[in-house]
């Protein structure tokens, strides 16, 4: 005749024994996507000329074209 024992872990080794999960890089399925930026080229806004003045929320920004074909904003 056989006799079973079941033994218990201490807490501590018991999460040993499972891996941490890992976070996952995929976006999960209930978040939403945000929508594609809209695209417009530098010769369009630019049209020619080397500086465009934005005005945003009463301030105004220069948009340059460096002599190195670079773009800098600048308020």
């Amino acid at each position: 005749m056989s006799i079973a024992t079941t033994l218990s872990l201490p807490a501590t080794v018991s999460r040993l024994a499972h891996p941490l999960s890992r976070p996952s890089l995929r976006p999960r399925s209930t978040e939403t996507t945000p929508a594609a930026a809209r695209r417009i080229s530098s010769q369009s806004l630019l049209d020619g000329e080397r500086e465009l003045v934005i005005q945003h929320q009463g301030s105004e920004y220069h948009l340059r074209l460096t002599r190195n074909d670079k773009l800098i904003l600048t308020k």
